[in-house]
């Protein structure tokens, strides 16, 4: 038999099943209370304005663009709707500076690609986003902590880096009710990403996933946003801006963007001509479609939702957990970050939470580059109504207060 191990290249041993989309499986399972997958409510789409965008394309002029070959930059329409987005964002642009991808972790993927070198250094934060890591681990990075909060020195990242044997290439975060801690980086911490940036001279990647899921407290302005006040545009800004559809339409449809300067741009589009031509041509103009007639009314929509089942979940967590056990107040987004006491280990917790308890989570090590966080876990609550939240919670609580004395 041939040993395909042997013929692999070296990157492939880097590449590992995600905790996340193995998780997802139980959803399928009714007896399962799932917090596990960060997915949106299948509920909340607007199917019936997707059906008609597809059926408004195939019906007239535009079918045949639909269904042909596209140029690799995105649908001009889509990219012109973005950019407008995106001057309400305080993010000046064009264009010219908006590239369609099939999904953001598509974009992901070529970020890694366009700057990691094996050995290289990407600055992430603990934790952070599992997909990120994915995406990164192909090119054979090294990882090291980016702390906002402390006093660490623009030398002590470029040692670490140099004895890893490469050098600090970017910073990436999701900057606005983060996968997977919930957690929002404030105005001043973002401006001292973009000072560190500065002084290591490296681009700034700000995962923006979330970024439009904001249920209470004041915005802050995007990390791309408060750099083009400060440089004049976005020509002369290092951030590169990654957004996507997925948590606001829909996900099947695989349509994210990435918002960055012309030179960035080029590249993208070259590694795009070389891996799968262009995205989805219909799927964007069908994005575009809907987005052009009601993207403000249906996040109004799921706003409203997921803010009532955070709200239940806080609630419920508030109720039901015992001492020790603490976790984030999110003001967005889809997540609660939970901390054990010390020693009790997530992945052992949710193999015992799905025997008895029948309620499923991530646990929370597969989120730390250095393997650490084995006492924390995340939990979703975009996909619960508030009477299963509810439920979820206390029968979670139960079993953390029986192995608090159990141990």
């Amino acid at each position: 038999m041939f040993k395909w191990e042997q013929a692999f290249a070296t990157r492939a041993s880097r590449m590992k099943a995600s905790e996340i989309r193995e998780l997802l499986k139980l959803l399928e399972r009714p007896d399962i209370i799932s917090f596990a997958g960060g997915i949106p409510d299948p509920a909340l789409f607007p199917k019936e304005d997707f059906a008609a965008a597809y059926a408004d394309i195939l019906a007239g002029e535009g079918a045949a663009a639909g269904l042909q070959y596209s140029v690799s930059e995105g649908y001009k329409p889509l990219r012109e709707w973005l950019a407008g987005e995106m001057a309400k964002l305080d993010i000046a642009c064009s264009a010219e500076n908006v590239f369609i991808v099939s999904g953001s972790q598509q974009g992901l993927d070529y970020l890694g690609k366009l700057f990691l070198s094996p050995k290289d250094t990407a600055l992430v934060t603990w934790p952070t986003y599992l997909g990120a890591l994915q995406a990164f681990n192909a090119y054979e990075p090294t990882y090291d902590r980016l702390n906002l909060s402390g006093n660490r020195t623009p030398d002590a990242y470029r040692a670490t880096a140099t004895e890893a044997g490469g050098r600090v290439k970017f910073a990436y975060l999701s900057a606005d009710f983060a996968n997977p801690t919930g957690e929002t980086v404030d105005r001043v911490g973002r401006e001292k990403l973009l000072e560190l940036a500065e002084e290591l001279d490296i681009p700034v990647i700000e995962d923006a996933a979330y970024q439009s899921l904001r249920y209470d407290g004041e915005a802050v302005p995007p990390i791309l946003a408060l750099e083009i006040a400060q440089k004049g545009s976005i020509d002369a800004a290092r951030t590169i801006y990654c957004g996507s559809f997925s948590k606001t339409l829909a996900p099947g449809l695989r349509v994210g963007y990435i918002v960055a300067a012309a030179p960035v741009i080029r590249k993208l589009v070259l590694m795009k001509q070389a891996a799968d031509l262009h995205s989805s041509t219909i799927n964007q103009m069908a994005v575009a479609h809907v987005a052009e007639r009601g993207f403000d009314a249906q996040v109004a929509k799921i706003r409203a939702a997921y803010s009532t089942r955070r709200n239940a979940m806080l609630a419920a967590l508030q109720k039901y957990m015992p001492d020790g056990v603490t976790w984030t107040k999110p003001e967005g987004g889809m997540f609660v970050w939970v901390t054990l006491p010390a020693g009790m280990d997530g992945a052992t917790l949710l193999a015992r939470s799905i025997e008895t308890e029948k309620v499923a989570f991530v646990p929370g090590q597969a989120f730390h580059a250095d393997g650490s966080g084995a006492n924390t876990l995340r939990l979703s609550f975009s996909c619960a109504d508030a009477a299963t939240i509810e439920e979820g919670i206390s029968r979670l609580g139960r079993l953390l207060t029986n192995e608090r004395l159990a141990a």
